[in-house]
């Protein structure tokens, strides 16, 4: 009777596994796009900030799509860590400029930085939503951070085993979405993210059938994707003054994540803009990444007899 009791458990934790590797394999083939085709880049402007070139530039993730974005390199040998950031929906900063002065400053301790302008950058892109169409919309906003993340990596001199992604509000919901199926970040930091798309997707145009609604995006649960990101360490940040994020959502979220992690909770709203915020990312981000300490790379220097400057890296 113990081997009969044994062989049903066997065969039913088979079936709940069969069925779990099922649902993140059906995950994974809704992101699905083609890696092999270029990302095409157009430089805008350019402009230089010491050793610092902050590039504007749009990319192409796919055909008849642009997206705007700023590359943030520093000068020198290399290799370097990458850093992709992702932007929050907001009163003011909606777009790729919010995390723009954090990039420049992580530049000098050797990070290469790409900050995009994501779907809700769009002016009124809340309230214009049309619910029936944010499945699909999502599904096109991870493939298009997916593409970003294409164009870091494909940048000269990049070290890619030391990427890291920081994302806030919506960037950081979105990052979840592509961490679960996209394994080549090593780091990330999510900062006032809400553990449902739902949570927030009735605050503004209601769907024709709430009940069509939910059935559609069930799919895109983020404590499901959350689970798959198993061999990075993150970061979450939470305000307990936060009107869109509980701290009960902040503990579902952290709870579905995986060791090692971190959460932090500060006294801020949903703005999560007080500079030790800033601060704590930072070093989050230098530790894990490995970068510079607090002697930048740019400080080590020799500068020849024609003007041109020798490198070398601190370790």
């Amino acid at each position: 009777m113990k081997a009969l009791v044994f062989l049903f458990s066997l065969a039913f934790s088979s079936t709940i596994h069969a069925q779990s590797a099922t649902d993140v394999a059906a995950r994974s083939a809704l992101f699905r796009y083609n890696a092999g085709s270029p990302v095409t880049i157009k430089e805008v402007s350019s402009e230089q900030r010491g050793d610092i070139a902050i590039r504007d530039i749009t990319f192409s993730p796919r055909p008849g799509r642009e997206v705007k974005a700023y590359l943030v390199v520093p000068q020198g040998n290399g290799p370097f860590a990458g850093v992709l950031w992702v932007h929050w929906l907001g009163e003011e900063k909606s777009n790729r400029t919010q995390f723009l002065e954090e990039a420049i400053r992580l530049a000098p301790k050797g990070t290469v930085s790409l900050l995009v302008d994501a779907m809700w950058s769009a002016p009124e892109w809340f309230g214009k939503r049309i619910p029936e169409k944010d499945y699909e919309n999502s599904i096109s906003q991870v493939i298009e951070l997916r593409r970003a993340l294409d164009l870091l990596l494909a940048q000269p001199k990049i070290d890619k085993s030391r990427i890291g992604f920081v994302g806030h509000d919506y960037g950081a919901i979105y990052g979840m979405l592509m961490a679960g199926v996209d394994h080549r970040i090593n780091t990330f930091v999510f900062i006032a993210a809400t553990q449902s798309l739902n949570d927030w997707a009735f605050l503004g145009p209601q769907p024709k059938s709430k009940t069509a609604y939910l059935k559609q995006n069930a799919n895109l649960e983020l404590t499901d994707y959350l689970r798959q990101v198993r061999n990075a360490s993150k970061f979450f940040q939470f305000g307990k003054g936060d009107f869109y994020v509980s701290q009960a959502d902040a503990a579902v979220l952290f709870a579905a994540a995986s060791e090692p992690k971190q959460r932090k909770l500060y006294e801020a709203s949903h703005k999560m803009e007080a500079n030790e915020i800033a601060k704590d990312r930072a070093d989050w981000l230098v530790k894990q990444l490995k970068l510079a300490g607090d002697n930048t790379q740019q400080n080590y220097y020799l500068r020849n007899a024609w003007g041109i400057r020798w490198y070398w890296y601190p370790t």
